[in-house]
């Protein structure tokens, strides 16, 4: 298997349920991801323009390949409501084998 099948997590955040189903659905018609888990009631504390802001927000837990990152994240960032979006992938330690076939064939 090359580097570029391997499973990342790609971590994303959204202000709302509208944004979190239009990046999961965008994303998985595409081909660029194989499923998107949107995880409600996150609280973020970060700073933005000089100011400590506090907002509820969306997780995205984003399933994909490592060779379909650059074009995820180019993805999202033309279509997030952020101008500076969370985009993370974190590799995945192990995957069981069925699991990362589909994920495979999911973002072929």
């Amino acid at each position: 298997m090359s580097a570029d099948d391997e499973l990342v997590l790609v971590l994303c955040t959204v202000p709302d349920e509208a944004a979190a189903r239009k990046l999961a659905t965008g994303l998985v018609d595409a081909r660029l991801a194989a499923c998107v888990n949107a995880i409600p009631g996150l609280t973020s504390v970060y700073r933005w323009q000089g100011n400590v802001e506090i907002d509820s927000e969306i997780q995205l837990l984003i399933k994909t390949r490592r060779g379909r990152f650059d074009e995820l994240a180019a993805w999202i960032k033309a279509n997030h409501p952020y101008d500076v979006p969370e985009i993370i992938a974190v590799a995945a330690e192990r995957v069981s084998d069925d699991y990362l076939a589909w994920v495979l064939k999911q973002t072929s």
